[in-house]
């Protein structure tokens, strides 16, 4: 592997080259999702990937390292501080997830290293290019060393630079007992991407007061406040026969799916039209036949009253769709999936506030923001424990397109060494 020459400027020794090779490691590994497998987790990638990392970590010395039947992977970075100190500290939690989106393949990735980047496009092997228009961040990393796919899978970045960088935190830490702190709590969890990654997370045996995702695009950003969420789940009956004897028998489900979306706007409250704090109705999935056709459709919003008239708008198009279609039954299943962190967040200020100081101790400026998605921390945050969300150095996620930048990861490791000192200053509420 050529060597790395990320930009300088650490106030902490990171080894760079370690995280990537770290980095490169774990992308390698297909560990995808499967919103349609029964098993749990959905696919074996995840397994193997949480079997490395507990091996990784007994191997740092972090002896407690357990991989749950489920696949959640656990472990604790012991408190450097004097135990009637430390038992007073609150215990941090950081979390990333092990899988990648099944909206591309991740299978047989194969990273590209783009070392000494020297500005403009970044042209990958299987023909897509990465542009400096639609990528303007690029023109900041110049002498940083840039990872790709071939252009033909995703990357993985989302979240394996996350698992990276805590990864790299845990080695570091170890290796470096002078840096005072309690005890540190590591989480990998599997299925985040479609909805299910703290499903399996015991919260009590996790014993954390605060926790972060490291799952955030570019770097210095601090993520606190999230999309509230929910899943429609549309079932559309029709009546099957034979076509040569169709005539007014048949009521085609396929016909009514698409009366049904035509019911819903087609210039507004969109993925395609939306932007910043606007919300979205979006379908993303179709399957079946004319005798049944199901649609998957996500309902997302910063104000969380706003699912409930989605939901409406559903139940109004449902209606329609059986009186055009006569014979035809519509249902509309209504599944919560998760609520903006920011509520959970306003009572434990210091997640954030602390997240900021850290950048700023650090001479960088933090950035607050809003993630048009959801996390981890979105669960973890609605469960009782505040987690805002973290950058990693990920850039433009679930596309072949997907790239990391090695200095932004490095920036995050170094955020969050300042940020475990700073919580090893305060006490428990």
């Amino acid at each position: 592997m050529p060597s790395s020459a990320p930009l300088t400027g650490y106030q902490y020794p990171i080894t760079s080259q370690r995280l990537l090779e770290r980095f490169i490691r774990y992308v390698k590994i297909d560990s995808t999702a499967d919103e349609n497998s029964p098993t749990v987790p959905t696919t074996p990638g995840q397994l193997e990937m949480g079997r490395l990392l507990c091996a990784e970590l007994r191997k740092m010395g972090l002896q407690d390292a357990n991989q749950s039947p489920q696949g959640v992977v656990t472990a604790t970075i012991p408190a450097t501080l004097p135990p009637g100190d430390a038992s007073r500290i609150p215990v941090v939690a950081f979390n990333s997830h092990v899988d990648t989106s099944p909206e591309a393949s991740g299978k047989n990735i194969q990273p590209q290293l783009h070392v000494n980047y020297a500005g403009g496009d970044i042209r990958l092997p299987a023909g897509p290019v990465i542009t400096l228009a639609e990528h303007p961040e690029l023109a900041d990393l110049i002498g940083d060393t840039i990872i790709t796919s071939d252009g033909s899978t995703l990357l993985g970045s989302d979240d394996k630079s996350g698992v990276a960088v805590i990864m790299e935190l845990a080695q570091w830490l170890v290796e470096h007992p002078e840096i005072l702190h309690g005890d540190i709590r590591v989480l990998f969890t599997c299925d985040e991407e479609i909805g299910h990654g703290v499903d399996h997370v015991d919260l009590k045996s996790l014993a954390a007061d605060v926790a972060y995702t490291l799952d955030g695009r570019g770097r210095d950003e601090i993520e606190n406040e999230t999309f509230s969420a929910d899943l429609a789940i549309v079932n559309i009956r029709g009546v099957n026969t034979h076509p040569s004897i169709g005539k007014g028998r048949m009521v085609n489900a396929i016909r009514a799916a698409g009366f049904f979306l035509r019911q819903l706007p087609q210039d507004r409250h969109s993925p395609e039209t939306t932007a910043e704090r606007q919300g979205f109705l979006h379908p993303y999935a179709i399957y079946g036949g004319v005798a049944e056709t199901e649609l998957k459709i996500i309902l997302r919003d910063f104000h969380t009253p706003q699912l409930a008239v989605w939901a409406e708008m559903l139940a109004t198009a449902a209606t329609a769709t059986e009186r055009e279609f006569a014979g035809t039954t519509v249902e509309v299943k209504i599944v919560k999936q998760y609520r903006n962190m920011a509520d959970g967040l306003a009572k434990e200020p210091r997640a954030v506030e602390l997240a900021e100081r850290a950048l700023h101790n650090l001479g960088r400026t933090p950035r607050l923001g809003s993630i048009r998605g959801g996390t981890d921390g979105a669960h973890l945050t609605e469960q009782g424990l505040p987690t805002p969300n973290l950058s990693t150095g990920e850039h433009n996620p679930h596309s072949p397109l997907e790239w990391s930048s090695l200095h932004e990861m490095c920036l995050a490791v170094e955020m969050l060494i300042e940020l475990v000192q700073l919580w090893g200053r305060e006490r428990k509420t």
